[in-house]
């Protein structure tokens, strides 16, 4: 469990990051951040590996307080993934993911075997192994960054925006893979994005900040889609402009989920009834009603 007890953080120039906030982060779950630019999501992600230190009050990591650990060991024992994957353009592969396992003092061929086992994990063709970074798609980088976040099998994984610089396909396969990991794996997983639709998809706790790192909301996806606290969150998860209000078409191929702004959001596949096809949009966007589902038929995915 992660903890932040009254956190603030104010840099030299005066300027507030974080005001007095607090939050409790279950274990083996995915919580994730979001919020636009300047909300200090970053910043308190970077708290829980001490990459910045705050002000006054306290980070706790399983009831110790993170000020009294050497940050080095630290980040050790934390996996860190970030955007465009930030691996060493100067090592291969495998080498890029054993770097942790060398530097906590695993041989090199276990290190190597941790290498290739995790590539495994992550999808990726063990033929890629002593490639260069220069040499692998965009996602196929990112992947390796989350192999070696994992690479010391760290209880604790911190994600800043790690899908933010691909292509939506690649995306939507990388957030895929990443709920199929936390299934297998059962880290604690804390998670940075702008994307509300990607903080949806992937956590089980969704914090909502405003500039200073105020929490607006936070709950489960179904909790904040159904009773948003207020305007603001109402607006910045789209409530507010119908974005949420979903509906069921009839289509020459059948029958397709679509938004408030007509835009496709899911298919319908299956004989069901109408009652049904109303529940199953409801479960699909958390809210208690859905205007002109009772119309149609078919259920989700």
């Amino acid at each position: 469990m992660i903890e932040f007890r009254s956190v603030r953080k104010t840099y030299p120039d005066g300027t507030n990051a974080v005001e007095s906030f607090d939050l409790v982060i279950p274990s083996r779950s995915t919580t994730v951040f979001v919020g636009s630019s300047g909300c200090g999501k970053t910043t308190l992600l970077r708290m829980i590996n001490r990459m910045i230190d705050p002000t006054s009050g306290s980070v706790q990591i399983d009831g110790e307080d993170i000020a009294g650990v050497d940050p080095v060991q630290l980040r050790r024992r934390i996996g860190y993934v970030m955007q465009n994957a930030g691996l060493l353009p100067h090592r291969k592969v495998a080498d890029n993911i054993a770097t942790v396992p060398l530097l906590t003092g695993v041989s090199k061929a276990d290190a190597r075997k941790r290498a290739l086992e995790l590539m495994d994990t992550v999808g990726l063709d063990r033929s890629l192994a002593d490639r260069y970074p220069s040499q692998l798609s965009g996602g196929q980088q990112q992947r390796v960054g989350v192999a070696r976040g994992l690479a010391v099998d760290p209880n604790v994984l911190l994600m800043d925006e790690p899908f933010g610089a691909v292509d939506p396909l690649v995306r939507n396969d990388l957030q895929d893979e990443l709920i199929r990991l936390q299934r297998e794996l059962g880290k604690t997983v804390v998670f940075v994005t702008h994307d509300i639709d990607e903080a949806f998809k992937l956590g089980d706790q969704v914090v909502i900040l405003k500039k200073g790192g105020e929490i607006a909301q936070q709950g489960t996806p179904a909790e904040i889609l159904s009773a948003p606290a207020d305007d603001f969150v109402a607006n910045f998860i789209g409530v507010g402009r119908g974005r949420r209000s979903l509906r069921v078409e009839q289509t020459p191929t059948g029958p397709v989920v679509v938004d408030g702004d007509g835009r496709a959001a899911g298919v319908l596949t299956g004989p069901v009834g109408v009652v049904d096809a109303a529940a199953a949009v409801r479960s699909e966007a958390g809210t208690p009603s859905v205007p002109g589902a009772a119309a149609q038929g078919g259920s989700t995915r």
